[in-house]
């Protein structure tokens, strides 16, 4: 019996080293704003230039990507439970419809490939109006993290770009922080596969509008400095705690 008890409590002490880890991953997961060089040379990218000026709402393969597989990226202006409001900029208002599978909506405004005299690695990818309609991308499967250059921006604080999971849930978001072309990163803290969907839309004043260029993604390989927080030793003393309790109850 002794011996039983023995191996009872190995294991239970196993499953609750498990759930603390899992508990302190969880708890610590959240929103992180990468700064550029954050992604790997060979990290995926898409530079607008695959395509021929004017298509609309492109889409683009990857097969076979190291930690994701097959990903296909697709463009367009908004998702299915948005809706916008203005004339010039047109904003994007609600979130993705949640619980249902994620899309675009083909209703909303179109997305397209243009020339930018501000950007000197022109063509970039416009949402309508011209340099003031919202850009959506849709990932076919979940991707750690994505990067992008947005702009040209001539005010702070007017634009903002929000991750969703594959349920539409908000994973938060982030705002231009200065002028000229900025390169935006999202991530999650833990290097999880959870960004579905983002969509970057004018919230405030823009005078001159924005577009978007040279869209980078990937697993946390990827993304080098994307490390997990370890687990904290208050979390495994909880844990043991917790164990202790029901050892106690056994006796």
């Amino acid at each position: 019996m002794m011996g039983k008890s023995v191996r009872e409590c190995l294991c239970l002490l196993g499953v609750a080293t498990a759930v603390c880890f899992v508990g302190a991953l969880d708890a610590q997961a959240t929103l992180v704003n990468l700064g550029p060089g954050s992604f790997t040379p060979l990290a995926p990218q898409i530079n607008f230039d695959e395509v021929g000026l004017g298509t609309t709402n492109p889409v683009y393969n990857f097969p076979g990507l190291p930690g994701l597989g097959d990903v296909t990226v697709s463009f367009e202006g908004i998702f299915v439970g948005q809706g916008t409001s203005g004339v010039s900029p047109v904003t994007i208002t609600g979130s993705p419809t949640p619980g249902v599978a994620l899309a675009l909506d083909p209703s909303g405004p179109d997305t397209y490939t243009t020339m930018d005299g501000s950007n000197p690695s022109s063509p970039v990818l416009t949402g309508t109006p011209l340099f003031n309609g919202p850009v959506s991308v849709l990932f076919s499967t979940p991707v750690a993290g994505v990067g992008l250059e947005g702009g040209y921006f001539d005010a702070v604080g007017g634009t903002t770009i929000e991750a969703f999971d594959s349920l539409g849930n908000s994973l938060g978001s982030i705002t231009n922080t200065q002028l000229g072309l900025e390169f935006y990163g999202l991530a999650d803290s833990t290097g999880a596969n959870v960004i579905s969907c983002i969509s970057f839309y004018i919230t405030g004043s823009e005078p001159a509008g924005f577009a978007i260029d040279d869209l980078t993604f990937g697993s946390a390989q990827d993304i080098p400095d994307l490390v997990p927080e370890p687990v904290t030793m208050a979390g495994l003393l909880l844990g043991m705690g917790a164990l202790g309790g029901y050892i106690r109850r056994r006796r």
